[in-house]
């Protein structure tokens, strides 16, 4: 099996020698980067006999516009593979995962399954959480490895790939590394808010005062206690409500939008 991996970047200097050092199985990386300002480029052209320098990467250079979506779907049309693996500049592929991959070609020859879920490990203050917010992406993945042709992402924030055709799972697991410090979490949310309440806003969607106060609250006890996330310790309180304050501010972000059409 011929694999292309596409890869998002904006300013990860920081993530983005972990992640290419996962990917040296693919045939193909493509880099779509959202004109970064630091030294990611140059980390990934790095002087020759470097890590990268025996990957063929290949980077584009295109504007987000605050719509992932659309920017997966530019990775895509840009492979020149059949099979292609998403991936995020802060996540990496694990040793389990990248065997199972690569077993994968025979399997691909009896079956029509056209996309597979992987599951995705969270690490939150050098901890792994297990629970709360990130339980249902930790047992049932996400879409990432896709045949092309078979589908297309869609959604700005909360992209999903969409295919009329069959999903598989896999059983290893991808790595995701976010949040690094609480500066940069407050720094994500309060960007990703604004491209959701944007978002909801042009599909019509309202909202009011009492959903502003209580689903933020709902949803702080719903994955702290609920879903078990005082069990991840001082990383999981802190993560379910930094989750929930995200939430608080797409519904004050979209309340704003409709009422006084400021962009927020």
């Amino acid at each position: 099996m011929k694999l292309s991996a596409v890869v998002l970047t904006k300013n990860e200097e920081k993530n983005i020698d972990r992640c290419l050092g996962s990917l040296d199985f693919c045939d193909e990386i493509i880099i779509v980067d959202d004109y970064s300002t630091d030294n990611t480029k140059s980390k990934i052209n790095p002087p020759a006999g470097g890590q990268n320098d025996r990957l063929n990467i290949k980077i584009f250079e295109n504007h987000l516009n605050n719509d992932f979506a659309t920017q997966r779907n530019f990775g895509l049309s840009k492979t020149a593979n059949d099979w292609i693996l998403f991936i995020d500049a802060d996540e990496e592929i694990s040793e389990e995962l990248r065997k199972e991959i690569i077993g994968l070609d025979s399997r691909l020859r009896v079956n029509d399954t056209v996309a597979y879920s992987i599951k995705r490990r969270d690490y939150f203050w050098n901890k792994e959480l297990k629970y709360g917010e990130v339980k249902k992406v930790r047992d049932q993945g996400i879409v990432r490895l896709v045949k092309k042709n078979s589908g297309k992402w869609m959604g700005t924030v909360h992209e999903v790939f969409y295919t009329a055709k069959n999903i598989g799972q896999l059983t290893g697991f991808l790595n995701h590394y976010p949040h690094p410090t609480l500066k940069e979490f407050i720094n994500d949310i309060n960007n990703y808010s604004s491209i959701r309440a944007e978002e909801l806003f042009n599909r019509g969607t309202g909202t009011n005062v009492f959903e502003i106060i209580f689903f933020p609250f709902g949803k702080f006890v719903y994955n702290y206690f609920f879903n078990l996330g005082f069990l991840d310790g001082p990383a999981g309180f802190t993560y379910a409500f930094m989750m929930s304050f995200h939430s608080f501010l797409v519904r004050a972000k979209l309340y704003q939008h409709n009422h006084s059409k400021i962009v927020v």
